[in-house]
Order: structure tokens, then C-alpha cells, then sequence
């Protein structure tokens, strides 16, 4: 990583006051005993001070980070901000939960007995409405920059986190249309992306004979390499290509046995029925199981809830998959004891419209929705903001409806802070161009 951006200004070159003191009728005795000596002490205690944060952070035991995406825009109105009863409401009710007061969707019966552990906030605030711009935003915290790819939260993560693993890091389970990206900090930090856990991760066993496959690795190291080395200007790592890099991670992988966590079905039957006979159940518990065997972070994606048309029937098709799948995901976490060190986010990159139109649907509505985190560094059982249950439609671009609205920089500011990270911490870009982690204050309401 690029060194911090310097906070030693005394550093850079000779004080103008330190060099010419005696123009000042100052000599180097009274400049001892002035305030001045004062000032110059507090700022370098300051720079050190600022500089243990920063190894404290680094110091810290690994978090780990689970993103259940729902792609395509989960209505908060049939999920975890339901307002039934009124003109927008549809047909959806809701029911009680574990914390009082705070009542959910009844399409997520199994979510309501853990809302315990969990938090929500009910007033995110987005300006895209549109899916991929959406995405982008949600997952990397900033807008689209035609100038610059930023980083997704499980990027940051693993580049911060230098655990070692023989399965990648940072994997996207049944991957949508956009899985999470390393962006300036590297394509080695991507998400891995893999299918239904059902199946088998796709490319590890070798199509040829032992004998072929070990003379093909030879000539790979011998020929491939060795040209790569005398005739292309390559960035070395231990005096080794990316490539050869890349080739011996991907080698190590196929060898280890911690490709096992990919397989579901070394979980006993009950594990496995109680997260739910979907692609979704199955990707959230391969996700526990890859957080045990060294990941980081695991984005488990779960598509169909981009309602334009028969809202309610595929928002309840939509929980039907999550409700069992997030609630042993929580249950499974608390039990092997790694509740506590995992961030769980749900959500997806925006809401669903007050008005029902004429297909029986909800269209996008990035003006006030919802998002549920729990666990390292979350409060338990909190709510925080919330929306009019009759919205003025004809201001749909206000936030008048909205209380203590969210912004997308806010939520990522949260996130990092929850994950003991500094937010606001600046990286250097490829090109030396300064960038924070996030832009946004931390809702420390939903943070314990």
C-alpha cells in the first residue's frame, strides 16, 4: 500500500522561523524557552499519535465481512420498513420481533426471532436509480468516476488484512451482474466468483493425466516465464511475475484441502435444511464455512426482486429464499463463535416506490429504503431513521419523507468504523491521486 499521506508538516524541509530565528531578535536559548518549543512538541506528538491509530488498526485481530445482496432492489415496503394499512402499503402486514416496538414484514417470520442481534437503518439515501450505477455506488461507497474504479468494501478489507489462505480471500457466491471489484488497490483483490455450492467449484482438477499435467507446470516456468522476464517490462514481486504469482496461488489452491468449505454437504442434514433447499441457503452457509477456513469476505447474492411487474408475488418469492437463509446465518455465526468478529449487511442497491403502478408493481426508489447489519461493532436491536408511510409523490426527489435521512458515504463511514477501520483514511491512487475510504459520517447510534 502507498504510504499514508505525510502528517509530519515539520518534516518536509527547514522552518522559515528555525532558520532565520535571530532576524527575530530570538536567540536559540529564549527560542527554547518560548511557547514556540510548546507548539512544535504538541505537533509531533500529534503525527505519532495519528500514526499509532493507524498501527492499531492494522494490529487488530481479522474481521470479516458477509454481504447477503439482493440484486435488483428489495422493496423496504415488503421487507424491514412495511407500512400496511395505508394507500402504499400493498398487501403485505406486518408482525412483531424480539426487539419491542419493531415490527417487520410478515414475508420474514424466521428474521423477526433474531432482530435481536441485528440493527437497521431505514433512511438510506442514494442518487442513483439506476441498477448498474446503483451497484457500483452501494458496493464501493462512491459514485460512478469514468476517471477512476474505486474499491469495494471486501477489497479494502483483504488489502488491509494480509492473512494468508490457500482459497482467495474475497469471493462472490452465485455472482450477479456486478461483483465486488478491487478497483485502484489491484485485480488481485476481485472477488473470486463460484456458483451454487451445490456444485462443484468449476476449474480445479486438472483434464490430463498427473504425468502431463506436472511436465505442462515445467514448461510453463521454464519457457512461459522466462520470455515473460527477458522480453516484457514486468512489476516483480519476491523477484517473481504477476503472472508466476498468480499461477502459484491458483496451483495452491487446487492442492488444498481447504476447498472443502466450498462443499455444503459435509454439514449435517439439519444445518443444511434449516438455511433452506435454495442456491442462496447453500451460498450462506458456504460462507461460515469459508470465513472458518480463512476468507474475509463472502458476498452471497440472491437475485429477483426487481418488481416493475406483480410486486407482491416476487417480493414474497424474494423472502421466501432470504427469510430461513439469514436468520441461521445469524444463528450459525453466534454458535461457532464468529458473530463477533463478522459484519452481515443485507440489502441491495435500492428501494421500490410508494405507489403501486398499473402491472401491480413498484419501480426504483433510491429516495428512503433500507439495509440491516449485525454483528462486530453493531449495536444490538436498534433502529435508526424511518419513512412517512404517505409520502407526497409529486416531491418524490425531496426527503421530506424521510427521517435522519443516510447518504451512501454514511453507510460506508459506519461499515469501516464497525470494522474498526479509520474511514477517512486516505490512499494514493496509481496515479498519486488522494482518496479516502469513504466520504460520510459513521451512524454511531447502530454502532456498540
Amino acid at each position: 500500500m502507498t504510504p499514508r499521506k505525510s502528517t509530519y508538516p515539520l518534516f518536509g524541509g527547514r522552518s522559515a522561523f528555525l532558520c532565520d530565528s535571530n532576524t527575530h531578535g530570538l536567540s536559540r536559548r529564549s527560542l527554547l524557552a518560548s511557547g514556540a518549543t510548546a507548539t512544535i512538541l504538541s505537533t509531533i506528538s500529534k503525527a505519532f499519535a495519528e500514526e499509532d491509530s493507524d498501527s492499531r488498526e492494522k494490529k487488530q485481530s481479522p474481521k470479516n465481512v458477509i454481504l447477503l445482496w439482493l440484486e435488483g432492489g428489495p422493496s423496504q415496503w415488503e421487507t424491514f420498513d412495511p407500512h400496511p394499512g395505508g394507500r402504499f402499503g400493498g398487501e403485505v402486514k406486518s408482525i412483531r420481533t424480539t426487539v419491542p416496538e419493531l415490527m417487520i414484514s410478515e414475508l420474514l417470520p424466521q428474521t423477526a426471532e433474531i432482530m435481536h442481534h441485528a440493527s437497521l437503518i431505514r433512511s438510506l439515501t442514494s442518487k442513483e436509480g439506476d441498477h448498474e450505477r446503483a451497484v457500483y455506488n452501494i458496493k464501493a461507497g462512491y459514485r460512478p468516476d469514468p476517471t477512476l474504479i474505486h474499491p469495494s468494501i471486501g477489497a479494502v478489507l483483504c488489502h488491509e488484512d494480509h492473512g494468508i489462505a490457500d482459497i482467495p480471500r474475497h469471493i462472490s457466491i452465485i455472482s450477479g451482474n456486478k461483483s465486488a471489484v478491487g478497483g485502484f488497490l489491484g485485480a488481485e483483490h476481485n472477488a473470486f466468483k463460484v456458483g451454487d455450492p451445490a456444485r462443484p467449484v468449476p476449474d480445479i482438477r486438472s483434464r490430463v493425466s498427473t504425468t502431463r499435467s506436472t511436465q505442462r507446470i515445467d514448461d510453463l516456468y521454464s519457457v512461459v516465464e522466462e520470455e515473460f522476464r527477458r522480453g516484457r517490462l514486468q512489476k516483480l514481486e519476491m523477484n517473481r511475475t504477476l503472472h508466476e504469482t498468480a499461477t502459484n496461488a491458483a496451483l495452491k489452491m487446487m492442492s488444498s484441502d481447504q476447498l472443502d468449505a466450498f462443499d455444503v454437504t459435509e454439514e449435517s442434514k439439519t444445518v443444511r435444511d434449516a438455511f433452506g433447499d435454495t442456491p442462496f441457503g447453500r451460498g450462506c452457509l458456504a460462507a461460515v464455512r469459508l470465513l472458518e477456513a480463512g476468507a474475509r469476505c463472502i458476498e452471497v447474492t440472491l437475485g429477483g426482486w426487481d418488481s416493475h411487474v406483480t410486486n407482491h408475488r416476487l417480493q414474497a418469492a424474494g423472502c421466501e429464499a432470504l427469510d430461513p437463509a439469514l436468520a441461521s446465518l445469524i444463528n450459525l455465526l453466534k454458535e461457532r463463535n464468529l458473530f463477533d468478529s463478522t459484519l452481515v449487511l443485507c440489502g441491495g442497491e435500492f428501494g421500490r416506490t410508494p405507489n403501486i403502478n398499473p402491472a401491480e408493481g413498484r419501480d426504483h426508489w433510491p429516495h428512503g429504503f433500507s439495509m440491516l447489519l449485525a454483528g462486530c461493532g453493531v449495536a444490538e436491536g436498534r433502529v435508526y431513521g424511518g419513512t412517512s408511510p404517505e409520502p407526497n409523490l409529486e416531491t418524490r426527489n425531496s426527503l421530506d419523507h424521510v427521517d435522519k435521512p443516510v447518504t451512501i458515504g454514511d453507510l460506508h463511514a459506519t461499515i469501516y468504523t464497525a470494522l474498526g477501520m479509520t474511514p477517512d483514511f486516505e490512499y494514493q491512487t496509481p496515479i498519486g491521486r488522494p482518496m479516502k475510504r469513504s466520504e460520510g459520517r459513521a451512524i454511531t447510534e447502530i454502532l456498540a
